[in-house]
């Protein structure tokens, strides 16, 4: 696999539900539309049916849209074994509870994008002591959610500044996020949206794509 020779765009970052054919094509719609990033996220699926999963979906990613990274929601082990493959993905996003990071770093390699759920102050400021092994923070909820139960308090807009603040890493809100909350959070310092629902179960996906990065702005922050 050749990594995207593209900065690393966390404007609109897509996370998939669902394991059908609807799951690969919105993920390519995505993709197509200019999402950055699209995280495979089947937290009931078997270990073989994510990988097979995955490997769909990245090779309609990497048709839809070569820059588009690929990850993998919680498995190192999968997105390895994909990488061996020589498939269109890109890393691993790491819950609290995953394999830590500096094993996931080691097993897929310096060139693997890897992401961590934080959400809470004390843990973004934990999560200085492996931010060498990170390429960005996820951070929620923004809002409840039916699709995660975090049991942590929604941020709300005002909860992220501080988090930004905090870290050097950029940091991705989830929960909830919808296209129109876009300007808001963009202004908090956040480099991008992690959308769930708002993608997936759009009428037009690509639409809700680009209004996310238009709100956002028409460039990834650094």
């Amino acid at each position: 696999m050749t990594a995207p020779s593209s900065p690393l765009d966390l404007r609109c970052y897509l996370v998939t539900s669902g394991t059908g054919p609807r799951t690969v094509e919105v993920a390519a719609e995505a993709a197509a539309a200019g999402a950055g990033v699209v995280q495979v996220r089947a937290k009931e699926a078997s270990t073989r049916e994510l990988l097979e999963l995955v490997l769909a979906v990245a090779e309609a990613v990497r048709t839809a849209n070569p820059t588009t990274r690929v990850l993998v929601d919680d498995r190192a082990d999968v997105a390895a074994a994909a990488r061996a493959r020589g498939a269109h993905v890109h890393g691993v996003h790491l819950g609290q509870d995953d394999l830590p990071v500096p094993d996931a770093r080691a097993l897929l390699g310096h060139d693997a994008v890897i992401g961590l759920t934080t959400g809470t102050l004390d843990l973004v400021r934990d999560s200085a002591g492996v931010a060498f092994d990170l390429d960005y923070l996820g951070a929620g909820p923004f809002r409840r959610t039916p699709t995660k139960d975090s049991g942590r308090e929604p941020l709300g807009v005002d909860g992220y500044p501080a988090l930004v603040r905090a870290t050097m890493l950029p940091i991705v809100a989830i929960g909830d996020v919808t296209p129109a909350d876009a300007p808001a959070l963009s202004r908090t310092g956040v480099a991008g949206l992690a959308l769930v629902r708002a993608v997936m179960e759009a009428p037009d996906p690509a639409a809700a794509v680009r209004e996310v990065l238009e709100g956002m702005g028409t460039r990834p922050r650094p």
